[in-house]
């Protein structure tokens, strides 16, 4: 707490120091002032001024024209005096006033720069340096926002058309087919479960397209909320490798699961293995046909860290800063009759987050590798 105190001063120590000399400035003119006045209406020839004005005035002679200055100004001298003095210390203090408003000045120009958009960088004065890094620190961090609002918006718009053009595709074969049993008369048992067959597939898809857009609507409108509870990590995988053995099969990939036998995880089982369902998934999805994918798990203190390896095209770095964005997909010409709305990678994120872990990517020598570290306990 001192530290950060003291650096506060530090930061502001310049215009403390202008402050100091401009004070010592004002006030050294104000005696300055102050002496003069002093010596014009006590030592120097004022009576004589103002008797000579008297006399040029008003007609006067001599004599009364002294009997007048002595009615209005020399039996009143104190007064005249402490009048004078405070008139000197009205314009100094407005001076000193107007130089000081200047920084509020500056200050307020540079927050409304804030919202201006290709402003470039606030500039402040130097006694202000400490502002305007702060005030340029909040431009860049507003900046910041709009453009990644402006990128979430447009991957949003993209995958809605991307998902509103992959509808139509199923559902056309669906209503074609349907439409060949209706106007048919006459079609073989065969012909017509094939026709069934190929409608159902078409339907079981549209409902998963459909499913997508209730996951766009319930990671972005709603908190997740965990359940917690105690489970073997171990029983976790196994059971979920044997759900994807018919998945691995039809690519003719291989899936080799290395966990220890003692590892307990406290956490939401629904949604640490929807974590897992989609790396796994992801595996698959860009794994060379007849490769392996490596499922390891080894104790870090604390934590468990598993890690998803497959072999499938090396992803370029500044994909891999992107590829736990929603609705970002690896590869934008992809349907998502092979893929899904570009979700499952940021929902597993975000998930793991809420469970005080990290996940991260890496990818080299066309090989894919997603690390996943989540506290035991």
């Amino acid at each position: 707490m001192k530290n950060k105190t003291l650096n506060r001063t530090d930061n502001f120590r310049q215009l403390k120091a202008k402050i100091f000399l401009r004070t010592v400035w004002i006030v050294t003119i104000a005696a300055g002032c102050i002496y003069l006045l002093y010596s014009l209406l006590l030592k120097g020839r004022f009576a004589d001024w103002v008797v000579a004005a008297n006399q040029k005035l008003f007609g006067l002679d001599y004599a009364p024209a002294r009997t007048l200055y002595q009615w209005t100004f020399r039996n009143h001298m104190e007064l005249v005096f402490v009048a004078g003095m405070v008139l000197v210390f009205l314009i100094v203090f407005r001076i000193y006033l107007n130089w000081f408003a200047r920084y509020f000045i500056e200050i307020n120009r540079g927050i409304d720069e804030i919202g201006m958009e290709d402003s470039g960088e606030v500039s402040l004065p130097s006694e202000l340096s400490a502002t305007e890094k702060k005030i340029n620190a909040i431009k860049h961090k507003i900046e910041k926002q709009k453009f990644d609002m402006k990128l979430a918006e447009q991957q949003k718009n993209d995958m809605v058309m991307y998902l509103a053009h992959d509808l139509k595709t199923p559902l056309a074969s669906v209503i074609g087919y349907l439409n060949l049993l209706r106007d048919e008369g006459q079609v073989s048992e065969e012909l017509r479960q094939k026709y069934l067959s190929v409608s159902l597939d078409k339907a079981e898809r549209l409902e998963d397209l459909i499913n997508e857009f209730f996951e766009i609507a319930k990671f972005n409108l709603s908190n997740i909320t965990l359940q917690y509870s105690r489970i073997s990590l171990t029983r976790l995988l196994e059971m979920l490798l044997y759900e994807f053995q018919p998945i691995l099969h039809e690519k003719n990939l291989n899936c080799n699961l290395a966990v220890p036998e003692d590892i307990m995880l406290r956490c939401d089982a629904d949604k640490i293995q929807r974590v897992f369902d989609n790396l796994l998934k992801n595996a698959v999805i860009y794994s060379y046909e007849g490769t392996e994918i490596d499922i390891a798990v080894t104790r870090q203190g604390e934590n468990a860290r598993i890690t998803f390896t497959n072999h499938g095209d090396t992803i370029p770095e500044e994909k891999l800063e992107r590829i736990f964005e929603q609705f970002y997909r690896l590869d934008a010409s992809r349907s998502t009759e092979n893929g899904g709305a570009g979700l499952g990678l940021a929902i597993a994120k975000q998930i793991v987050e809420l469970h005080k872990g990290t996940i991260t990517a890496a990818s080299e020598n066309e090989t894919v590798t997603f690390t996943v570290i989540l506290p035991v306990l």
